[in-house]
């Protein structure tokens, strides 16, 4: 699908959301936020969202969720959720992190500007099989990224879809920066962890938001890389409530349960429990708003927890 309706410049980015699609149900964004190995419970979410026939007119992904969002943006099947879950079922800490303690000591030692290669997330994104380029989508996506010398937000919808992935997760000073278009880009999460304000800048009836991100739980602080993401949770907690306030009154916003995951980050096993509970959830949560549409405009099905 191509991305007419979109404003953008040269270099494939954009800050503007226009999606052109003619249809008698109402025009659905579903946004996907970060959450390294938490992005596993988006994949219920999804299969829940799928099976109910909700299929979305746009996505919006950040970082994990990005990789998500690529993946059905290239088939919005649930041959696709099969794959997907499949994938990241499959997957370890020496995946995703590859080089062990040592390596990453010397990085440091040889002043590197990372400490693990992406050759691991690279790898991931190959086994999830998604499109090469943006044209070849079946459904338009926006990727999040940061520009590391600037500071801005750097949303890319065009180009090769693989490098746009691996810099939308490029956690920084974990994973190398990723230079593309003329940007030297890391996570997407150092500005903008669940992307809610790109859903609602062009023709959109309802939001469904897939967040995983959620800090305030009981997963202990064990690594550098721990702590790294605790502060992202921080600066997503602020950007939300902003971001939520900025939702026009007219426009349903669905915010799904996420499930309970306090695994830390380098751990990447019981992701079927994970699976299964976000699914179960969410599936819990859609059956009461078709029971019960229209009853309030901003659904949420869970509260933070004290930390």
């Amino acid at each position: 699908m191509s991305d007419r309706g979109n404003l953008r410049d040269d270099q494939g980015v954009t800050s503007i959301l226009r999606p052109i699609r003619a249809r008698s149900e109402p025009l659905t964004a579903f946004v996907l936020s970060g959450g390294a190995n938490q992005g596993i419970g988006q994949v219920g979410m999804l299969r829940a969202l799928l099976e109910r026939g909700i299929v979305p007119d746009v996505l919006i992904g950040t970082s994990a969720g990005a990789l998500n969002a690529a993946a059905i943006a290239t088939s919005p099947t649930m041959e696709k959720v099969d794959h997907l879950e499949k994938t990241w079922v499959s997957l370890t800490g020496e995946d995703v992190f590859p080089g062990g303690t040592l390596r990453r000591a010397w990085n440091i030692l040889r002043r590197d500007d990372h400490l693990i290669p992406n050759r691991g997330l690279a790898h991931v994104i190959e086994r999830a099989e998604v499109a090469p380029t943006f044209n070849d989508l079946q459904l338009p996506l926006r990727v999040i990224t940061t520009d590391l010398m600037t500071g801005d937000e750097i949303v890319i919808v065009s180009g090769a879809l693989p490098p746009a992935l691996l810099a939308s997760a490029a956690l920084p000073g974990i994973f190398p920066p990723v230079p593309l278009n003329g940007h030297i880009l890391v996570d997407g999460a150092v500005v903008n962890l669940v992307p809610i304000s790109h859903a609602i800048s062009g023709p959109i009836d309802r939001i469904f938001v897939l967040d995983v991100s959620d800090p305030i739980n009981d997963r202990q602080i064990r690594s550098p890389l721990d702590v790294l993401i605790r502060a992202f949770g921080i600066s997503r907690d602020l950007r939300l409530e902003l971001e939520l306030q900025w939702v026009p009154k007219d426009i349903e916003l669905v915010v799904l349960p996420p499930p309970d995951d306090n695994r830390d980050v380098f751990d990447f096993s019981g992701g079927q429990r994970i699976v299964d509970e976000a699914y179960e959830r969410a599936s819990a949560a859609l059956d009461d708003l078709e029971q019960r549409p229209g009853l309030q405009r901003l659904r949420r099905w869970w509260k933070r927890r004290a930390s």
